[in-house]
């Protein structure tokens, strides 16, 4: 018999963002070797309660409102305690990390993994870091913050890619000259608002430079707003959120990546843009410094930096040996990020829980 295993995710699709691309791609290929469950927030009402997706049992709980994650850490113990599983592995801090301190004293021989996703600061990291048995996470920064809340020692294991989708895209598609690209949520802490202002520094000396900006977010009206202000509303494009295909595509034509958050747990989009053979600029926090290495596999500037990034970008649409250089380096080893490998490490820690 398979072992039992529950995985609380707050959030799955059709809300899925990179800690549920782990828990979307990870655990179906795992599905031959455990009995799987994924616990989620249900969000709206068109969405079932209860249905089989990917090889995976979902369960929403909720009342398909966007307030069903504030009762998620409530509600997603109880309903876990019903299944009885061997296993809870909780995937992100906030949320899911909250339900399994719940799950802790609710069902204290149950064995419990929490995989560390988020950078985000909150005084519930103590008990939440200690709720579980095993930790993982996706960086080194993770790693290091979790020393300060418990002696756990956490596994590294980093987010994946499509590596095969990525590969196949950059088949049918080529580079455009100049093209700048961005992908992901247009929040604060992307630092979508300093590339732009950069951007606009160096148009003038680029004439094929564009930048197309690939997402959505509480940000994007004003963003919009801050290119028509900067004169630059001719050479951006903003796409919307895309997925599978035509964000490969997006990927596959992208001379030259730049996103320079404020924060980043690890930063897949920057695994994706090295697998596409995109030339990466982008900033030294957090977890991207696990995947940049500056002057051999990207450029690294400061967070806020705005005149540092224009500088940066110049060298970039400028110097095609410099891209050149880069890309080729930061190709290498992408391999070991491909979905089916981070499944395998995944799988060794759940047998040894």
């Amino acid at each position: 018999m398979k072992p039992k295993l529950v995985v609380l995710s707050a959030f799955f699709s059709p809300f899925r963002s990179g800690a549920e691309a782990m828990v979307e791609e990870v655990f179906p290929r795992l599905a031959d070797k455990f009995e799987i469950t994924v616990v989620t927030c249900r969000m709206n009402k068109s969405l079932s309660k209860k249905e089989k997706l990917n090889g995976l049992d979902v369960i929403r709980v909720g009342f398909g409102f966007s307030f069903d994650k504030y009762l998620f850490p409530f509600l997603a113990p109880l309903k876990t305690r019903s299944l009885k599983p061997s296993i809870i592995h909780a995937v992100l801090e906030s949320y899911a990390g909250a339900a399994l301190v719940v799950c802790r004293f609710l069902m204290p021989k149950t064995k419990r993994i929490l995989t560390l996703q988020s950078t985000n600061s909150s005084l519930f990291l103590g008990p939440i870091h200690r709720s579980a048995n095993v930790l993982t996470a996706i960086s080194r920064a993770l790693i290091e913050r979790a020393k300060i809340y418990t002696n756990n020692q956490a596994a590294l294991i980093p987010n994946g890619i499509d590596f095969a989708s990525i590969r196949d895209a950059c088949k049918k598609y080529h580079k455009i000259p100049g093209r700048v690209l961005f992908v992901g949520r247009l929040e604060q802490m992307k630092g979508v608002d300093v590339l732009i202002s950069a951007f606009a520094m160096v148009v003038s000396g680029s004439p094929q430079s564009h930048l197309r900006i690939v997402g959505d977010g509480s940000l994007r009206s004003e963003l919009e707003a801050k290119t028509k202000a900067l004169n630059i509303s001719d050479r951006v494009a903003f796409t919307g959120r895309l997925t599978g295909a035509e964000l490969f595509e997006e990927y596959a034509a992208a001379e030259i990546f730049c996103g320079l958050s404020r924060s980043e747990a690890l930063g897949n989009v920057f695994l994706e843009a090295q697998a596409s053979g995109s030339a990466v600029l982008t900033t030294r926090v957090g977890g991207i410094m696990d995947i940049v290495e500056n002057g051999r596999t990207g450029l690294l500037v400061l967070p806020d930096d705005v005149a540092g990034a224009a500088g940066a970008l110049h060298r970039l649409l400028t110097d095609g040996e410099l891209r050149e250089a880069l890309v080729s380096k930061g190709l290498e080893g992408k391999e070991k990020y491909d979905w089916g490998m981070i499944a395998w490490e995944y799988e060794k820690v759940l047998k040894n829980v």
